[in-house]
């Protein structure tokens, strides 16, 4: 199907994410070509099982357990989680190295993306968009990321959010903030875009809009 970018065939393309992936244990700022694997991933939905089963080869017997190359992978694997649900028996197969990677490396760096993961497995529904560069990094630390709300009549709330925060949640949190709880009125997110403001849907996960303005 047309796209923004340009592709050749499923095949071509999974090659390249895979010359991708052999880059990546080396560089030094991944971000970029993590953000780039993503939209791939995001434009081509064919390939999220490919490229979610080689993280899974890329982090089984790692030559350097915890080593940078290998925390790369990691680092990946939970953008992924965070951004694509993969097929039922990829699901299964991922749970199972989750498993396995807790057992065999408790309390290490790996253990703990391997629990963010699965957490995040749970929330994931799919996105509109890759994350961001700052959610990345942010992911990459296994952290939240702020979001700052301009409120009429108040000043600007700073909201941690998730991946997997929505516009009503934030809304919801901003009225409990702001003492409205009980006030008659509803209450919405706006984005605003040079002259351009419209709601934001209730459902709408914070992290894409955050990833438009980027």
């Amino acid at each position: 199907a047309p796209s923004p970018h340009s592709y050749t065939t499923l095949r071509d393309e999974a090659v390249k994410l895979f010359n991708s992936l052999q880059q990546l244990e080396s560089e030094r700022d991944p971000v970029p070509l993590m953000q780039g694997v993503l939209q791939t991933c995001l434009d081509l939905p064919p390939l999220v099982d490919e490229i979610y089963c080689q993280l899974v080869k890329q982090t089984t017997e790692p030559a350097a357990p915890g080593g940078q190359g290998d925390l790369h992978y990691w680092q990946l694997l939970t953008c992924m989680s965070c951004t694509f649900l993969p097929s039922p028996p990829v699901l299964r197969f991922l749970r199972f190295h989750l498993d396995r990677t807790e057992s065999r490396f408790p309390a290490s760096e790996m253990a703990k993306y391997a629990c963010f993961i699965r957490e995040a497995l749970g929330k994931t529904k799919g996105r509109e968009c890759v994350p961001s560069l700052e959610e990345i990094l942010v992911l990459m630390r296994r952290q939240e990321m702020i979001c700052t709300v301009h409120c009429p009549g108040a000043p600007a709330c700073s909201v941690a959010i998730s991946s997997h925060t929505t516009a009503e949640e934030v809304a919801r949190e901003l009225v409990s903030r702001l003492g409205l709880s009980q006030s008659p009125n509803l209450f919405a997110l706006y984005e605003q875009s040079r002259r351009r403001e419209h709601p934001v849907a209730s459902a709408t996960l914070l992290a894409d809009v955050l990833t438009r303005f980027e």
